[in-house]
This record gives structure tokens, sequence and C-alpha cells, in this order.
């Protein structure tokens, strides 16, 4: 009888989402590295993982303190109850340990289990709070694949086939003052990236956001803040908000906060999150948001970051990275700590480049290098994705240079 591959299996039954999966086969994964599997069982292909599984694994992959604290809830319990009914031990002291990184206003956590649920989650809360119904985000933002959360995309192009979706939903041009403008009377909230990620790291001007704060308390919208991606650690501050001197009404974050594990939050003020408790009652409901296991990684995730001082090792990182990518097909690099965007000329050019930085293998010396995982934009597919975890070491950048910048000579000549 002829055996199955996974990779078989993988075609046959997981849904694809685009006729290209990378179609890597891991066996396993340890701190910024990725180990393929072979037919034989010996160890395959390593690569390094230079997008964190898309800013997921900030403290690397199978962190050990991570680890442990997964274990010691397994000994104890998993899932109990619907959200918010029993006193659970991990996600209080989670909630409390995210409070501790945040002005006082930002002091009441509703857990979700993902970035796109947090995002569902501080839609309804600004309708509901507010009572009006227009929520204004940008162009070339992401926010997230359910329907409310494309409702709030701002390219035409992942929505068009997917409509009717939510109305009066509003976009305006990031970073444009004129745009500013349209928040008004009307609008329940406004939603924005701290920086721009699928739009290809886009850093915006301080004071281009302190304005927007400003119209938001003026006509008393609610200011929400997707720190999805940038959150914990990933731009040099533990949240990005903090090195533009805005406090935003709601902030969201998932991705890095989990360890690996699944997990999002909206995060608020009592007061704005008690409408919620009635008219009508439980407002907000989710059986698995905030999973015990979930919110004991991601206390040791946040714990791990702080003691470690990742955040504040991360622009210095960033920098080094700058330093080294230098070629004359690099247009230029963006972004802030080590969320970065390389941009070149077209995704002709490219994508041939992210593709033989994975299956680099060899150096032209001959040693052995590690293959590189890179990415592109959503939005902005000329310019490469390095968001590497938060732990890479100097001497890990300058191999990941070294190979990206060989993949470079080898596919332009």
């Amino acid at each position: 009888m002829q055996t199955v591959t996974h990779r078989q299996l993988f075609f046959q039954h997981i849904a694809q989402t685009s006729d290209f999966p990378l179609g890597l086969e891991i066996d396993r994964a340890d701190g910024i590295y990725l180990y393929e599997q072979t037919v034989d069982g010996t160890e395959g292909q390593r690569y390094m993982d230079l997008i964190s599984g898309i800013g997921v694994s900030n403290v690397g992959h199978r962190h050990p303190h991570v680890l442990q604290a997964i274990h010691n809830q397994l000994d104890k319990y998993m899932h109990l109850m619907v959200y918010g009914e029993y006193v659970q031990t991990p996600q209080t002291q989670l909630a409390h340990a995210l409070a501790q990184t945040l002005p006082p206003s930002l002091s009441n956590v509703y857990f979700t289990n993902s970035g796109t649920e947090a995002v569902e989650g501080a839609m309804k809360l600004a309708k509901r709070y507010t009572g009006r119904s227009e929520i204004i985000s940008c162009f070339n933002a992401y926010h997230g694949s359910t329907q409310g959360a494309l409702s709030l995309s701002g390219d035409e192009n992942f929505k068009r086939n997917y409509r009717p979706l939510l109305p009066d939903i509003r976009h305006i041009r990031p970073r444009d003052w004129n745009d500013i403008e349209q928040i008004s009377e009307r609008t329940a909230a406004v939603i924005m990236e701290v920086v721009a990620g699928e739009a290809g790291v886009r850093v915006p001007d301080a004071t281009y956001l302190q304005a927007v704060r400003q119209r938001c308390t003026d006509v008393g919208a609610l200011l929400i803040f997707d720190e999805i991606q940038t959150g914990f650690g990933r731009t040099g501050t533990f949240w990005a908000f903090e090195d533009f001197g805005v406090v935003p009404d709601v902030l969201l974050c998932a991705k890095g906060m989990g360890g690996g594990m699944p997990i999002g939050a909206f995060i608020s003020s009592v007061e704005i999150m008690s409408v919620f408790r009635n008219n009508p009652i439980l407002g907000h409901i989710t059986t698995f948001g905030g999973h015990p296991v979930s919110c004991a990684s991601s206390l040791a995730t946040l714990q791990v970051i702080q003691e470690h001082k990742l955040h504040e090792q991360a622009e210095a990182k960033g920098q080094l990275f700058r330093q080294l990518l230098k070629h004359p097909a690099i247009r230029e690099i963006r972004g802030k700590g080590l969320m970065l965007a390389v941009e070149f000329d077209s995704f002709d050019v490219l994508k041939p480049i992210i593709d033989r930085a994975i299956k680099n293998g060899q150096s032209r010396l001959g040693q052995s290098r590690p293959g590189v995982i890179t990415d592109w934009f959503l939005f902005c597919n000329n310019s490469m994705r390095i968001a590497p975890p938060l732990i890479i070491t100097e001497e890990q950048i300058r191999e990941a240079c070294t190979v990206i910048l060989e993949a470079i000579d080898t596919v332009l000549g």
C-alpha cells in the first residue's frame, strides 16, 4: 500500500488561501529557527524565521519560560466556563500585568482569541458607548478578515467579492492632515495602526497622531489604536504609542502577546467597558477568549520581554539590519525597532529574492547556512518584511543579512 505523505494530506484536506503556499514541512522549532522534516527522519533544512510567524513569536519559538508556564497551567485546568463568569488566576494575573504597562485610563481588559476578534469587540464597544454608528479607518490599513474587521480594510481588492459589508464605514488617508476634519459628531470611533504594518511599515509623525487624538476628543469619538502587530516590544517600547505622546481610548493587541498561543485583547477604561454589562446583559460573549493556557503563556511572554529588556534592545537591532542591508537594489528601509520594510523596485524583483533566501542552504564558500524566511506586505508587495523574534542576536542578524544579500546578488546577477 502506498504511503500518503503529509504534503499530500496538506493539499487534500487543508483549505488553501492561495495557489502558492510555501509548503515547508516543519518538524520542530526553537528560538529563531524552524527545522524541516525529512522522509527518513533525519533533521532537514534549517530556517531562520525573520517574520516571527507574522509578528507572533516575539520571544522566539518555544521559549523555556513560556513552555514552563504552559505546563504548569495544564496541570491545573484548561477550559472551565465561558468568559467572565469564574475568577481564573491566569486571566486576572495577565490583566493586572497588562494594566501595569499602561496609563491608568487603560485598565480594563477583555480577552479574545485573536486580533480580528479584538477588532470586532472594539467596534461593538465604540458603537454601544457613543450611541453612534460611523467608524473611520485608514486606506491601506489591515485590521483582520472577519466581516466587521474586513469592512475596515483600506484596500478594495480584499473586499469587493465579499460585499455587502458593514455600512457607515469611512476611510481617510493616513498621515493626511486635511482628512482629520472628516472625524465628526457622527463618528463613534477612529481606528488606526500606530505604525501602519501591511501598508509597508509607515511610521507617522507624532504631531499627526496628536491632532487625531485632539479631534476625537473634541467631537466625542473614541480613538482605537490597533497594536496587534506593534505591541509587546516590537517597535522599541512595550507599546508603540508610548513614543508618540498619545493615549488611545481603546487599545488592541494580539499576535506577539501569546508566546505562540492564540490570544488577543481589547483594553479600555472601566467606564467605557461597563456598557457591556446591560442593555443587553452579556453585551459581548466569547467561549474560549482568555483561555487559561493562553493567558499563562501570555503572562510568561510579558515577563520575558520585561525581565530581559527585549523591547529596549529592538531599536539597536533594527539599526544593525539597516546598516548591513546595503545594496544598489534596495531603494529604502523603513520602520521602527524590529519592524522593518526593505523596499525594492517591484514585486517581480522582490519575490525571487524571497524565494532564493528561503532555499539558500549553502553559502558561496560552501558553508552551511540557514534558509531565511521573509515575506512581503498585503498592501505593499515591493517591500520585504523583516520582523524577527526580539531575542535575535547580533551574530544571527549578520548571518541573516549575508543570506539576503547573497540572494539579491544571485537573483539579480
